[in-house]
């Protein structure tokens, strides 16, 4: 058996594990240890893998962002920066038809900016959004559907964990990953908006207009929403902007670590001025984080044992000089990933299919030439570019039927409503990010426009 047929085989089983529920990180390092035993004939080598992996991950500077931004996003979760938001844009946005279900999105995208979760961005914007929708007389499918559709905002909209995992697995710089996804993140959130007001149009009585809030009162409520300009002003502007001119390139005041460290002390500190963040909430919010970091980093773990195997097998670089061979279009090869992704998302979490197929896809993606549109894209502009797609694709994954993590988030908060409801509502919004994706794969600019302005 060749390297590539056994690194195909391994790769099924482990998918037959994963599908009958076996944890992906045990899934993962058990496939890359028996693999790499089977294929060196003797398990020296696995075993040798197994201390020396656990060591660099474990202590790898890079992933020590992880945990800062998970902290953060905790620390914005307890003081109530997502009350504020949802209520500064629904006053600005609640007078049209669908107006409240915009401002959710809206919140969504704004706590999403100090988040960096999905699964977190629904659960809070859900706690706070959907009574008030439900309240004013929204419809059920709407209601759910938006707030599913809008979590997944928290995963695009830089900082985020997910993007941080992939540059890391593709060597590509995470600072450039965040700018390249700030439009395609602002043109999600106004995708949706604009899906809530076709919704609304075809279904006025689905999303009922508000009384239009004075002028006074909206300005108020929007001074209230200032620590999170000024949380992502810092982070963002801290990493991303050139503070010096007098030298060639950007000169940042922080790297990322850094900038997620300063993020989460000053979240933190708002949370324990403005009240929300009490002391049980920080020993829970600290708590929460180093679960979520022990997790994260268990899957990384079993994730770089089986890159490992991989590795020994040379099965990623066969397969890519192999499509090369055949001569596919790389648009083809690029729509079959993209969707792997959709089929995966229905029985997978979006750090899992990262973390599964980074691996093999990206070796294939860097030995393609793309040019699309006559715009022509170098390794690391192909890198970004295909990294912001995956990402998008796997957000949908999310919000898609029947396993849609996010739509069983949204739906666990008002029980009564029937899950199929729920689904009706966000099939608008699936649509609204395919869509998306097409326009972003055929111009590749929007998405690499703004890194090549800043760097």
């Amino acid at each position: 058996m060749t390297g590539l047929e056994l690194a195909i085989a391994a790769f099924a089983l482990m998918l037959v594990a994963i599908f009958f529920r076996a944890p992906i990180g045990v899934a993962m390092g058990i496939t890359g240890f028996v693999g790499t035993w089977y294929y060196l004939g003797n398990p020296n080598a696995p075993l040798s893998l197994m201390k020396s992996l656990t060591y660099e991950t474990f202590s790898s500077y890079s992933l020590s962002i992880v945990p800062l931004f998970l902290l953060m996003g905790q620390f914005a979760t307890k003081s109530g920066m997502s009350a504020a938001l949802f209520k500064a844009a629904s006053d600005w946005l609640g007078h049209r038809r669908g107006g409240v279900a915009m401002a959710a999105v809206g919140a969504c995208a704004g706590f999403g900016a100090v988040c960096g979760s999905s699964l977190a961005t629904a659960s809070t914007m859900g706690q706070v959004a959907l009574p008030e929708m439900r309240k004013r007389g929204y419809a059920d499918s709407l209601s759910t559907g938006v707030l599913a559709a809008g979590g997944t905002l928290g995963i695009l909209i830089p900082p985020s964990i997910i993007l941080v995992i992939y540059a890391i697995l593709a060597e590509q710089n995470i600072v450039k990953m965040f700018i390249a996804a700030l439009v395609p993140g602002i043109l999600a959130a106004l995708g949706y908006m604009l899906t809530v007001a076709i919704y609304c149009w075809f279904k006025p009585d689905a999303g009922p207009a508000l009384d239009r809030v004075p002028m006074g009162r909206r300005i108020r409520d929007l001074g209230q929403i200032w620590p999170v300009v000024v949380i992502f002003g810092l982070v963002m502007g801290g990493i991303a902007a050139d503070w010096n001119w007098t030298q060639e390139g950007v000169q940042a005041l922080f790297t990322p670590t850094e900038g997620a460290a300063v993020g989460a002390v000053a979240t933190g500190i708002y949370g324990v001025f403005s009240g929300g963040l009490t002391w049980r909430g920080f020993l829970d919010s600290v708590l929460s984080a180093a679960s979520s970091t022990a997790m994260i980093f268990f899957i990384v773990l079993g994730a770089h044992m089986f890159n490992s195997f991989l590795a020994f097998t040379n099965a990623p670089q066969q397969l890519a000089d192999w499509i090369s061979g055949q001569g596919f279009a790389p648009l083809l090869v690029l729509t079959i990933m993209l969707a792997t992704y959709l089929i995966f998302g229905c029985v997978m979490d979006s750090l899992s299919m990262i973390l599964l197929t980074i691996p093999i896809f990206f070796p294939i993606v860097q030995a393609l030439d793309w040019e699309i549109l006559g715009y022509a894209m170098n390794q690391e502009q192909s890198a970004i570019w295909f990294g912001i797609l995956a990402l998008i694709v796997v957000e949908v994954g999310l919000i898609t039927p029947p396993v849609g993590i996010n739509l069983f988030i949204i739906n666990s908060m008002a029980r009564d409503i029937p899950i199929a409801r729920t689904y009706a509502g966000v099939a608008p919004f699936v649509a609204s990010d395919l869509i998306r994706v097409v326009v972003l794969v055929a111009f590749p600019g929007i998405t690499l426009w703004l890194v090549g302005v800043m760097f």
